[in-house]
């Protein structure tokens, strides 16, 4: 699915109509939950904690013809987090994170240009797995949606060339409804900031 959306991505930058509009973007991300999610099940599940997920993360940007504005689509291979309770790991899930960000990018002199950006993101979970104290239970979390803000900045060494490098931070707002055994038990709040590092090319 990765290679098919890359592959769509590239066919599409690389047209004459929008030549000089497409950016395409490569890195590697680290996601980092934020949140402290106290208690679960009404109190039975306390300290819950979601770690540190890791993923390649390709994307997709267009800027708008005589602005300084672009929007960019974010994806991912899939991230893995596992979940812990008081520093026992109680569970695991994979999910995908596409992002859309509108980005105001700076005027700048210099070979590194700054950008922000604001916009939303949609969690998918899958792969829900339960183990330790909680082994041999069904969970599920479900899809969510929530707000994304970025800020990073582009470095490239002589503004004409094509390739980049880039970095940035996003901030995400974002938490997923939990059923164990198909009981509701509550949120798990993520909350993450999202750290990438990557090479960038403009066509």
């Amino acid at each position: 699915m990765l290679k098919k959306s890359l592959v769509l991505i590239l066919l599409v930058a690389t047209t004459n109509t929008f030549a000089g509009n497409w950016q395409v973007k490569v890195g590697g991300t680290i996601l980092a939950p934020t949140a402290d999610n106290g208690q679960l099940a009404g109190g039975a599940v306390t300290g819950v904690e979601a770690k540190r997920g890791y993923s390649l993360t390709p994307s997709v940007e267009y800027f708008f013809t005589d602005t300084n504005l672009s929007t960019e689509l974010l994806l991912a291979t899939p991230f893995k987090h596992d979940v812990t309770s008081n520093g026992t790991k109680i569970a695991s899930f994979k999910h995908l994170p596409p992002t859309v960000t509108v980005k105001y990018n700076f005027n700048n002199s210099t070979p590194v240009t700054p950008y922000v950006g604001l916009g939303g993101t949609m969690v998918i979970p899958f792969g829900e797995k339960t183990t330790g104290p909680i082994a041999g239970t069904k969970l599920d979390a479900k899809v969510a949606f929530g707000v994304a803000a970025q800020v990073g900045a582009i470095y490239k060494p002589d503004p004409a060339q094509n390739w980049g490098i880039f970095f940035d931070t996003r901030y995400v707002n974002v938490k997923s409804d939990l059923k164990l055994n198909g009981e509701s038990i509550g949120t798990l709040k993520v909350n993450p900031l999202v750290y990438t590092l990557g090479v960038s090319y403009k066509f």
